[in-house]
């Protein structure tokens, strides 16, 4: 099946599910907490419940590196068949938890299984597309990640009319039935699997630490990805209270405007952004980073509009804004990333990114709800437009690379 010229998309369209159940599945217990705390009374309690929000981001952070190592050294499509059944298991398993601590642990252990996909699912869809079609196909298969955010939200209403113990069941099975069909249509570039057999003939397990770390490309692509976490990570956790606050609308009101404003919008962002950078990259080498700036040029008024914004019109036109730029952004990460860093190191590359971006959204979710506490979480908010702006000019100036695609 690799040698159908169009398995590349095949491969797009196989992960795109488990993109889209990978995010399902982690955000579904944010919207069950009332049913849940019914029967199992320490969630009645907001900080007991953010810490298990919590134990998720901090594990997931840590893992995502090792993760990426693994994706380099190892068969990919086991590792995502293996990390989708594991995860989905666990949500499963959690349709029988009596106990916070059970939550707890199987929370945990999520994050872990979790960590595991997004640097091997990314780094298999760079291998398999060319520089012709790389960002669109990254762009796609985020969209993965969208729809499964909103379809998390959902998880609410089958527990209303089932219960909670079965939506989890429910949302678990599907995942591990869907693992299935991985095993039977996924198949590995021929190069990663050749490479997973020499895997343990003396190369140092963390060379790609040292070559990546000695690049100072790495370092600025790692700070350019690290620092729109700050505005990304803000806007999924207190876009629904900063709406609410500045247009005076309670929150189930407030809560859908906003994250049905950035998703559709991220949506169209991602496709757009994919296919202008993978048509630009072929008349210039920088194309990749310059559609990446216009769409987080995007998101700098878009933040300060929000966290100042008083009227509907102001502030949903500021959300469909950041959603629309941060989508073209979100598209061409790996795909500049590939221009940089060898093929064999690229999960690695991303597993580090993706430590660092989850650790700056745990920091800034932090700091904000102080800020919520004290009254100031629009100009707060509206202040992290300051930092976007700088590395955005570091990245402009900096990134050179020298060709589409680093295979040497």
């Amino acid at each position: 099946m690799n040698n159908n010229r169009n398995y590349p998309w095949i491969v797009v369209g196989l992960l795109w599910f488990v993109a889209l159940l990978n995010y399902m599945d982690r955000q579904i217990l944010s919207t069950m907490r009332p049913t849940m705390s019914v029967d199992i009374m320490e969630l009645q309690s907001a900080a007991v419940f953010g810490n298990l929000m919590a134990v998720f981001l901090w594990i997931y952070g840590f893992m995502s590196p090792v993760a990426g190592v693994l994706a380099d050294k190892w068969n990919r499509k086991w590792l995502i068949v293996g990390s989708l059944f594991v995860w989905s298991a666990v949500t499963l398993a959690m349709g029988y938890a009596n106990t916070y601590s059970q939550l707890y642990a199987l929370r945990a252990i999520m994050g872990i299984s979790e960590a595991m996909y997004i640097p091997a699912g990314l780094s298999l869809i760079a291998d398999y597309h060319s520089d012709k079609s790389r960002s669109l196909a990254v762009g796609i298969h985020m969209t993965g990640f969208y729809v499964g955010q909103a379809l998390g939200g959902f998880g609410a209403s089958v527990a209303a009319s089932y219960s909670w113990h079965y939506t989890f069941i429910l949302f678990g099975f599907i995942g591990m039935l869907y693992s299935v069909v991985l095993m039977l249509l996924l198949r590995d570039t021929n190069s990663q699997v050749d490479q997973g057999k020499v895997a343990s003939s003396g190369t140092p397990l963390l060379k790609g630490f040292s070559l990546l770390f000695s690049n100072i490309s790495y370092w600025v692509i790692l700070l350019y990805f690290a620092i729109p976490s700050l505005p990304g990570w803000a806007t999924k956790n207190w876009l629904p209270t900063l709406f609410s606050e500045n247009l005076e609308i309670p929150m189930e009101q407030a809560g859908p405007l906003a994250t049905i404003t950035i998703s559709i919008s991220s949506l169209f962002g991602v496709i757009l952004g994919g296919i202008i950078s993978d048509r630009w990259i072929q008349k210039n080498v920088r194309g990749r980073i310059y559609t990446s700036a216009i769409g987080l040029a995007f998101t700098i008024p878009a933040v300060i509009l929000i966290g100042y914004g008083q009227s509907i019109i102001a502030i949903v036109a500021a959300g469909l804004m950041f959603g629309f730029g941060f989508g073209m952004f979100d598209a061409n990460n790996m795909p500049i990333l590939c221009q940089f860093v060898l093929p064999k190191y690229r999960a690695t590359a991303y597993g580090v990114m993706n430590m660092v971006g989850v650790f700056a959204g745990a920091y800034i979710t932090k700091i904000l709800g102080k800020s919520a506490d004290s009254g100031q979480l629009g100009r707060d908010f509206a202040l992290l437009a300051g930092i976007v702006l700088l590395v955005l000019i570091i990245q402009l100036t900096v990134l050179k690379p020298k060709e589409n695609d680093k295979l040497v």
